[in-house]
């Protein structure tokens, strides 16, 4: 019996990436709050939005699912995942704690410096995450904040810490969103230390970045508290 042909690996690949596309606009749709916390929809109705088959659709769905960022029902179809406080707060705890164990693994080894080259795009960044959040532009600020944290991640920890805090930021954000919509305040409460934890990852001072990263958590907490109130 022949073996797959290089038609086979085209449609294998195409199709992947079809799903990561969809993944993607998903993700893209419930950060905008266009697809809000507890919002039902099912495979077909996906599939027709976007024009494609159903396969795709519901590999991209079964995705989300396992990122916690859709539930999945048998029945009904896939809803947006609803965060509660706590479950946020205990994001921001997690990423503290792994965040200050990367920091303490690197004093160990004595790599506490990365190279000014290396953190060129991370500044550009942090430099635009940190004006959005000036501004209160909520949308800006969400894509250049996920992208910053993943790429300074990439610099400081490893593939899988890396990816496991970039899951936790966009969970963090797809609570987050509905509730900084609503808030006519919200700019007071965007992080803009993002430049400041730049400058202290390039000089290796590591005292420095830890003291902002722990601002950077004390606010999202005391935002949690105001939540609360």
């Amino acid at each position: 019996m022949p073996g797959p042909g290089p038609r086979d690996a085209s449609t294998a690949v195409t199709r992947s990436t079809l799903r990561q596309q969809i993944a993607d606009a998903l993700r893209d749709e419930v950060l905008a709050g266009r697809l809000l916390p507890g919002q039902e929809f099912t495979v077909k109705q996906i599939a027709e939005q976007y024009g494609v088959s159903a396969t795709p659709v519901r590999e991209a769905l079964v995705d989300l699912a396992a990122q916690g960022l859709l539930d999945s029902d048998q029945h009904r179809g896939f809803r947006v995942h609803q965060f509660s406080v706590a479950d946020y707060r205990a994001m921001v705890e997690s990423r503290s704690l792994v965040m200050d164990g990367v920091i303490r693994h690197a004093e160990r080894r004595g790599r506490t410096r990365v190279g000014a080259k290396a953190v060129v795009s991370v500044r550009r960044r942090a430099e635009e995450a940190a004006r959005a959040a000036r501004c209160g532009d909520l949308d800006i600020h969400i894509g250049y904040d996920l992208r910053f944290w993943h790429e300074l991640g990439s610099l400081i920890a490893n593939f899988y810490i890396a990816g496991f805090l970039h899951r936790l930021r966009v969970q963090s954000w797809v609570f987050s969103v509905p509730h900084l919509r609503a808030d006519a305040d919200r700019r007071q409460w965007l992080w803009s230390g993002h430049e400041s934890l730049v400058d202290a990852v390039a000089l290796g001072d590591l005292t420095a970045a830890r003291s902002v990263i722990c601002l950077y958590n004390d606010r999202a907490l005391a935002w949690a508290d105001r939540l609360e109130r």
